[in-house]
């Protein structure tokens, strides 16, 4: 019984081998390859010539909070990483 199902298993990773290689050296594949290939930067700009202009709607939205650096600059306190592993 698991003779048979390593064969069966081998047999069928062998099958989809042969498969994707029949599909890629395909004419038909060779052709839309290298169809794409030449013509990348004509469908590039059709594709991009066809994109929306969206309006600015960002103005006096973000307001900068600068809490944070006050609260820096109240306490100074060392910072050093030597400092942490020194015992006391």
């Amino acid at each position: 019984m698991y003779k048979v199902f390593n064969f069966l298993l081998f047999s069928l990773i062998i099958i989809f081998i042969l498969s994707v290689l029949k599909y890629y050296t395909s004419s038909k594949n060779m052709v839309s390859k290298n169809y794409n290939r030449s013509n990348a930067d004509k469908i590039l700009k059709e594709k991009i010539s066809n994109l929306p202009i969206l309006e600015n709607d960002t103005n006096n939205v973000i307001v900068f909070n600068d809490s944070f650096e006050n609260e820096m600059n109240e306490v100074e306190k060392k910072r050093s990483f030597w400092e942490l592993l020194k015992s006391k």
